[in-house]
């Protein structure tokens, strides 16, 4: 399947700058998958070497951590010889080898000619309660999430109509009718099954819902066997009460965060790592609020509201057991959580295009779904479930910060009118 981080890697191939990559991401968004492949094609061969299947690999890493010691050992244990360039290293789930973190800060300063890609799936954590100093500055770091809605479009074999909806955004001109119809019915297909690779192959080759659902569960219970495994005993409960709590929050007519929603009295003192925990694993991601529009953003968030989405929206389906149909034909018994589900959906487009999203909100109550920096201008983003466009807070914000334009998202075709710039749900990953 088509995966637009081969790209990225490939410029990290050939670049006179290269570093060791540290690939990061929640589990099963197909870290190793895409390595492999692109090691398979671009590389003589693959030394692989799997911290979690492998627990004795660290024990190579408890002698020295030069590359001079390390290498000869690793092309035993691999049982091929490694050779620079033309070999590509992988340390797979490395969060488990702090040591093997460590190496990579000699594996650029004197050995920057061998390729060496570690992924994890816990790194935000392991590297935040790390008893060891992490190599800043000597690694390329790069995050991958799960396959956005253009690979998923791809993956079922709609390459043109991707094209098209890429035109129609960059000039403004509606889809015809037919095409439209048939995006947004791919669009209702993405969130049910979401961007897990192995979903979405599921899915590609069956066409079968339940089967898809089968896995979603299984992706559930093992994020489930994480908080038990990489956790303190006393945080494991708190940050699964939390994780089921975002899934609820998401139905409510306001979508900001609240922790007495947690539990009867919860406050941030007492959930706060377990926040922070979901967090730094990729599971989730937090979205503040802006207290001033002004750049930088990140200078003007308010650290006590936000907004937490889920990382995959086929995942909070699951979780939230919908029915599949009831997603394809936008049941009414789900107008509570269709403003909030289409919300995750854009920030999670957002989020793997490289954006820092920021909600806004006036002191009468208009609020303005995300902000982002877009080619240097502040742009506010609005999401709507439907084709209901009435945005009265966002009337509100153009008059207040008068910015360049607008972007609504909704289930309308591609227009473009009194700067404001509308586009269509499933065209959110052109952004």
């Amino acid at each position: 399947m088509y995966r637009k981080i081969i790209d990225y890697l490939e410029k990290w191939k050939e670049s006179e700058h290269r570093k060791p990559l540290l690939l990061q991401g929640a589990r099963q968004v197909g870290k190793t998958y895409s390595i492999l492949e692109f090691g398979r094609t671009h590389y003589e061969n693959v030394a692989y070497f799997n911290f979690e299947t492998n627990p004795k690999l660290n024990e190579s890493f408890e002698e020295s951590i030069s590359p001079d010691y390390l290498l000869p050992l690793l092309s035993h244990i691999a049982g091929q010889t490694i050779v620079k360039e033309k070999t590509l290293i992988v340390f797979d789930e490395v969060q488990l080898c702090e040591r093997a973190l460590t190496s990579l800060k000699y594996f650029c300063e004197d050995a920057p000619e061998y390729h060496i890609i570690m992924a994890g799936s816990l790194l935000g954590v392991a590297v935040n309660r790390a008893r060891f100093s992490f190599p800043v500055g000597k690694v390329d770091m790069k995050t991958l999430y799960p396959m956005d809605m253009e690979e998923f479009m791809i993956a079922l074999g709609e390459n043109a109509l991707a094209e098209q909806i890429r035109e129609s955004f960059r000039t403004d001109t509606p889809l015809p009718a037919a095409l439209h119809d048939a995006a947004m019915q791919i669009y209702r297909k993405y969130l049910i099954v979401g961007g897990m690779p192995e979903c979405v192959m599921q899915y590609v080759g069956t066409g079968d819902y339940i089967l898809v659902r089968h896995t979603q569960d299984t992706i559930l219970s093992s994020y489930l066997n994480d908080m038990s495994k990489y956790n303190n005993l006393n945080e494991i409960k708190k940050t699964r009460l939390a994780y089921d709590s975002i899934t609820v929050q998401l139905s409510k007519k306001n979508t900001r965060f609240q922790y007495k929603l947690i539990k009867k009295g919860g406050r941030a003192a007492e959930f706060e790592n377990a926040i922070e925990w979901l967090c730094l694993s990729g599971i989730v991601s937090r979205v503040f609020r802006a207290e001033q529009i002004r750049k930088p953003l990140e200078n003007y968030r308010d650290i006590d509201a936000f907004k937490i989405y889920v990382s995959d929206l086929g995942l909070l389906i699951a979780k939230k057991d919908i029915a599949a149909n009831d997603i394809l034909y936008m049941v009414e018994e789900l107008n509570d959580f269709k403003g909030g589900m289409a919300e995750n959906y854009v920030n999670t487009q957002l989020a793997i295009n490289g954006y820092q999203t920021f909600y806004w909100e006036s002191e009468r109550g208009a609020e303005i779904d995300f902000v982002i920096q877009r080619d240097g201008e502040l742009i506010p983003v609005e999401v709507k479930s439907a084709d209901n466009t009435k945005a009265k807070s966002l009337k509100i914000y153009m008059d207040t910060y008068k910015p360049a334009y607008a972007i609504k998202l909704s289930a309308r075709n591609f227009s473009f009118e009194n700067r404001k710039k509308t586009v269509p749900l499933y065209a959110a990953f052109c952004i």
